[in-house]
């Protein structure tokens, strides 16, 4: 456990953030399933990404991917066409706990040979590895992205490529168009046109030098520490106007309710205060597109003591925990008051509150991170501090650069 304190409000600091976890993850694999004819930069620190790397080289028959979620389901249609290798792909009691079944139905519709382990639609899965001939399949569209990213990255491997055809409401929506982005810039057509996705059959790219641009989801923390803190300025890298990642997001959301502005310089992205803004009685969000800022928006409501209402939150409830009751649990700390539903949360007012919260994680890194900019209205205490290795190992480096004083406990 840590205190976390600050004592002096105004931040004026330079940082550089490591890679997007979302796009190193996608380009680890595809580099794979091209003969590493990628040569990748600024690719992500994070121990998911490590975890997908060391996956990948990985030549036993048993994978042990901890809780790296994007990894379990990229490994678990990579896995499915790589003919005569099997392999037992299992993770952390958590990972038990996270369903596949989607994926894995729509993979063994496809031809491919999976089954479970323990429990039924969860890991650890047996997979055995085969070639895949058929070119279409349909799946539920309210889905995690990562099932439907996980399909098109193999879809390149498929002799006859590949048709997903998604049925109903589609969520997170810029996960899957970063993917295609990504297949296009290597070489690879994929296009996306109302409910189908294609994906064709690309047997080798050209050589490529790509930058992984960093992490906008670990960017939602300074934006929310700028919100908190007046006549505050920070600027990071690598970011870029025009990103594939849908939590870029983030540049409008802060400005227009939190009055924090946004400048990119040459890869250098600077936040600072508008002066004299003006907030809204009640932050009504639909957050369909951007599940993983919810939880620092909503900390950064709590710290300027401000109502909201987000929505478009169902896959929060099948992620490290279940953020939405993590997120009731510990922001109640602050006096908040928290409703919450299957896909939405509400805060609706304030109690006072007076003593030092003590702050869980639940072995989420993002309970962790987005709680840490609460500390410059307030000391706090936080659990399980460490859990930020999963997407951002140096984040206490680089809050201690920013001026905290953070104390082991």
């Amino acid at each position: 456990m840590i205190l976390i304190s600050k004592e002096n409000t105004i931040i004026k600091d330079k940082l550089q953030i490591t890679g997007s976890k979302s796009e190193s993850n996608r380009l680890l694999l595809l580099n794979q399933l091209f003969q590493n004819a990628l040569t990748l930069e600024n690719v992500s620190n994070s121990e998911d990404s490590q975890l997908m790397a060391k996956a990948l080289a990985n030549t036993s028959d048993l994978i042990d991917i901890h809780h790296a979620g994007t990894a379990m389901r990229f490994l678990t249609a990579f896995y499915s066409i790589q003919e005569g290798r099997s392999v037992t792909l299992t993770g952390s009691d958590r990972m038990k706990q996270r369903p596949i079944g989607v994926l894995v139905d729509a993979l063994n519709q496809l031809g491919a040979d999976i089954t479970y382990l323990e429990n039924q639609g969860f890991p650890p899965l047996k997979i055995n590895g085969k070639k895949i001939t058929t070119s279409s399949i349909t799946i539920p569209a309210n889905v995690s992205s990562q099932y439907i990213s996980a399909l098109m990255l193999i879809g390149t491997q498929l002799e006859n490529g590949l048709t997903i055809i998604l049925e109903g409401k589609i969520i997170s929506v810029p996960y899957i168009q970063m993917t295609i982005q990504l297949l296009n810039k290597i070489g690879v057509k994929a296009e996306m046109n109302g409910q189908e996705i294609k994906v064709e059959y690309t047997p080798k790219i050209e050589s490529n030098i790509l930058q992984v641009e960093s992490d906008w989801s670990s960017a939602s923390y300074f934006y929310s520490l700028i919100a908190l803190s007046p006549n505050s300025e920070v600027t990071i890298s690598t970011y870029f106007e025009d990103s594939l990642q849908g939590d870029s997001a983030l540049q409008t959301i802060y400005k227009d309710h939190f009055g924090v502005e946004s400048t990119f310089d040459n890869g250098k992205l600077t936040l600072k205060n508008i002066p004299d803004f003006n907030y809204s009685d009640v932050i009504t969000l639909d957050l369909n597109n951007t599940p993983d800022i919810a939880q620092t928006i909503a900390t950064t409501c709590v710290g300027l003591g401000l109502k909201c209402h987000l929505t478009g939150l169902e896959t929060l409830k099948i992620k490290e925990t279940d953020r939405l009751i993590a997120l009731q649990n510990e922001l109640t700390k602050f006096g908040a008051i928290v409703v919450i539903t299957e896909d939405s949360l509400t805060i609706k007012g304030y109690n006072i509150f007076e003593e030092t919260p003590i702050l869980a994680t639940y072995n989420d890194h993002r309970m962790a991170m987005c709680m840490a900019p609460l500390a410059v209205k307030y000391p706090i205490k936080i659990e399980n501090e460490m859990v930020v290795e999963k997407s951002y190992p140096t984040f206490w480096e680089d809050w201690k650069q920013l001026g905290f004083a953070i104390k082991n406990l």
